[in-house]
């Protein structure tokens, strides 16, 4: 009588694997119940070994010569590969790569955004590429620019780390960061119960409004008069009347 339907097709180290009479070799290298190599023994007396102790002898290296196999429980064998490839997938993601533009003359509000993106990829374990480029006369200025990338730098600090120090090579500056352990990095505030998303506040104000504009005499520079990211360190909050 066939199946109602097929069996899923998943690859699992430990379901290629050979144990007791599905070992083929004559001879193999045994490492005991206490971890300990026992030297190379005929299987039939490896068997005999594993029957004594109650466990299973489990071929563990099917390509070594002579192959190499390990007295243990199969279930709790299987148990451990399971778990050591649970482990090995949560430090995938820290290959991935996500990348972040900025301008020297980005909104406040803008590069909230751009800092909550960064935030969510840094809580997932994924790496944060900056990259801030000049256009035109901003090249006469960089210093604006090197402003909102240590106000970023600044904000996400909880969650992540640069790789190295930011440097102007030709007409944009590129940092990387990596997210920090998970035992050292605070909560995403990105999420909240609900599971919704608040934007950070760049200059401390209330999340989705502008920060305060400063005098133009206090930011003007030349060709920068209206650049929002020159005020990032001096703007201040309104006191209340």
């Amino acid at each position: 009588m066939s199946r109602p339907y097929s069996p899923r097709s998943s690859f699992s180290p430990a379901s290629h694997t050979r144990i007791n009479g599905k070992i083929r070799a004559r001879e193999v290298r045994v490492i005991g119940v206490d971890g300990k190599q026992l030297g190379i023994i005929s299987l039939n007396e490896a068997l005999g070994m594993a029957r004594h102790n109650g466990v299973d002898l489990v071929e563990i290296a099917a390509a070594a010569v002579p192959p190499v196999c390990r007295l243990v429980d199969f279930g709790k064998f299987r148990y451990e590969l399971a778990k050591k490839e649970k482990e090995s997938k949560k430090h995938q993601h820290a290959t991935i790569v996500k990348e972040i533009q900025l301008s020297p003359r980005i909104d406040p509000h803008d590069l909230g955004v751009k800092i909550t993106h960064a935030v969510d990829f840094l809580c997932e374990d994924m790496k944060v590429k900056v990259v801030l480029k000049f256009r035109g006369r901003e090249m006469a200025h960089t210093e604006f620019g090197f402003q909102v990338i240590q106000k970023f730098v600044e904000v996400i600090a909880p969650y992540g780390h640069p790789d190295f120090t930011p440097k102007l090579v030709g007409r944009s500056v590129t940092l990387m960061i990596s997210p920090l352990p998970r035992n050292k990095r605070a909560k995403n505030p990105n999420q909240s119960a609900e599971g919704e998303h608040s934007e950070p506040s760049v200059n401390n104000h209330p999340p989705h409004k502008s920060a305060p504009k400063a005098d133009a005499a206090e930011t003007t520079a030349p060709g920068f008069a209206n650049s929002p990211s020159g005020n990032l360190d001096t703007a201040r909050p309104e006191s209340a009347a």
